[in-house]
């Protein structure tokens, strides 16, 4: 039994290495121009070792996507039991994914490509890794109990569509870039989006 989770434990802290030493080097050499090979090189690792803990080079940016969602979940959670107000831990929530993104720019087309992904399975993977739809939904929840929310469209599908959209809005800030910061941008596109939802 201790040997297995010794096992365990090593395991971890290899995919864990391999996943530092991915982010780093996608960050200096650019994430299309950093292969498989430079990351199980850099690791210390074989690139057969690299594929088994991640099938293919974008999963490492869904590891990177998911400790982002996890912690603007967590942030929202303690948000809404301290009491504030649905619509200002939405617009937080927004923020803190914006200056996220903003610090990663080219980190976000091929996050966002693996969200559109042609290939079912990897589109399923990368939206289960990416949950933003989730935390938006939590965060909407009591608005909804409260009758504040449209009630012709689904709190899920409100919830998708908002996070479908801060997709798209920060892919296209991504690949050509506005005036406005990416965190203007966001600021804009919320207030535009929460009209949407709001019972008239």
């Amino acid at each position: 039994m201790d040997s297995l989770s010794l096992r365990e434990r090593q395991k971890e802290k290899r995919r864990t290495r391999i996943y530092h030493v991915a982010i780093d080097l996608f960050k200096h050499n650019g994430f299309q121009a950093t292969t498989a090979t430079d990351i199980a090189k850099a690791s210390n690792v074989s690139r057969g070792t690299f594929f088994n803990y991640y099938p293919y080079k974008e999963a490492v940016l869904l590891d990177y996507g998911s400790q982002i969602m996890g912690r603007l979940r967590e942030h929202a959670e303690a948000r809404l039991r301290e009491g504030e107000a649905p619509v200002r831990v939405l617009e937080e929530i927004w923020a803190k994914l914006a200056e996220e993104s903003g610090q990663e720019r080219d980190l976000i087309p091929p996050l966002a490509y693996e969200v559109m992904n042609p290939s079912p399975e990897r589109a399923r993977t990368a939206y289960q890794a990416l949950p933003l739809s989730r935390v938006i939904e939590l965060i909407l929840a009591p608005m909804q109990q409260a009758g504040q929310l449209r009630s012709d469209l689904s709190l899920q599908r409100m919830s998708n569509l908002i996070a479908d959209t801060y997709l798209i809005i920060a892919l296209r800030w991504s690949a050509y870039g506005t005036e406005r910061s990416l965190a203007e941008e966001m600021r804009l596109t919320l207030n535009f989006l929460m009209e949407g939802v709001l019972k008239r």
